[in-house]
């Protein structure tokens, strides 16, 4: 793992970034929470990104809950992908 930084998939739409703090700090220091938000209707976009103190607190996140049931979703958690450079317009073709 090269990075503290981790993809939340299949977020509940109602989840705070407070409440993943406090989730996530099961695991380790949350050193930071993003939930996204869809431009058009300012509401979340059904995932999120945390990060972690260290490389350890990371992969016991993962292994904590990746595929931890959260309001009745089970949850992806993996280590966040590097974003692509370029435009979102350039997938693949």
């Amino acid at each position: 793992m090269q990075t503290n930084r981790l993809y939340i998939g299949n977020l509940p739409y109602r989840t705070t970034a407070d409440e993943l703090k406090s989730l996530f700090s099961g695991a380790g220091e949350v050193v930071d929470v993003a939930v996204p938000m869809d431009r058009e209707t300012n509401r979340p976009r059904g995932f999120a990104f945390v990060e972690m103190a260290d490389e350890a607190a990371a992969l016991q996140a993962i292994q904590m809950f990746n595929g931890y049931s959260l309001q009745g979703r089970e949850l992806r958690v993996n280590e966040s992908q590097p974003r692509p450079t370029g435009s979102y317009s350039n997938r693949g073709g």
